[in-house]
């Protein structure tokens, strides 16, 4: 008897696979795969193998690396004809940043996460930005918050099983003071992490919705602690909080 438990883990693996995959900036290989994903090479070889030959993933002959398959790029043209979060965003990021003289990122939310789309910096001697591709804390990113606060319910659920990283001494590191958090961020409409990620960085993020209400992303703004700081500048929030809801428009959300 097949054991559906067992099918849904490989499922999820499968899935994470592809995204690891889709998140490179290059092609990747089998040891680099599972050393992002925290899983043993003959693990990530097995999903390989089989994402290969449904198309799903290409392998380089001559470096033996993958990337994405005909199968993936089929189904991103099929749903061409929508508006995407990254092209749907684009203005607003360039007027997000001329108003509030902040980095901006735009960032993707998805099953297990958050996955940084764009990044645009300021124009300072100084730039602060996050790569596109990477991965943003659930419990201690600006962006992970809003994820949590506004997306499905199985994305808590899949949080509250993880191990966290203290990454300063001022990352939360407890479920009550992340709920209160989020009950905040529920009511107000943003969410900011300041010197939670790194010391001396400040985030504020607020949700993007789509045309099913579904919340896919987040816009956020960056800057150090004296130009973003704990307390927040009432004119930034509104600025983001303008932002996010223009990115929600271009992508079919209408408000209750």
């Amino acid at each position: 008897m097949t054991d559906d438990r067992s099918g849904v883990k490989s499922l999820n693996l499968a899935l994470d696979v592809i995204e690891a995959v889709a998140a490179a900036e290059e092609d990747i290989g089998v040891t680099e795969l599972a050393l992002r994903l925290g899983l043993t090479k003959a693990t990530v070889f097995r999903h390989l193998q089989t994402l290969v030959e449904r198309n799903y993933l290409a392998q380089d002959a001559r470096t033996s690396r993958y990337r994405l398959g005909i199968q993936c790029q089929l189904l991103a043209q099929g749903s061409s004809n929508r508006i995407d979060l990254r092209s749907a965003s684009e203005d607003v990021a360039l007027w997000l940043r001329e108003e509030t003289g902040l980095s901006v990122v735009v960032s993707a939310v998805r099953a297990r996460g958050v996955v940084v789309l764009t990044t645009l910096t300021t124009k300072g001697t100084l730039q602060i930005g996050v790569r596109p591709g990477s991965e943003l804390s659930l419990h201690s990113s600006a962006q992970g918050r809003i994820a949590l606060a506004f997306g499905r319910p199985a994305l808590m659920k899949y949080a509250r099983n993880q191990t966290w990283d203290a990454l300063t001494a001022n990352t939360i590191m407890s479920w009550d003071a992340l709920d209160a958090k989020l009950n905040e961020v529920r009511v107000q409409g943003w969410a900011d992490a300041p010197e939670e990620l790194a010391l001396g960085l400040n985030a504020i993020a607020g949700p993007v919705f789509d045309d099913s209400g579904e919340c896919v992303g987040t816009i956020a703004v960056v800057g150090l602690t004296h130009n973003l700081p704990r307390a927040v500048d009432p004119a930034v929030t509104e600025a983001l909080l303008v932002g996010a809801q223009r990115v929600s428009a271009h992508l079919g959300y209408v408000p209750a």
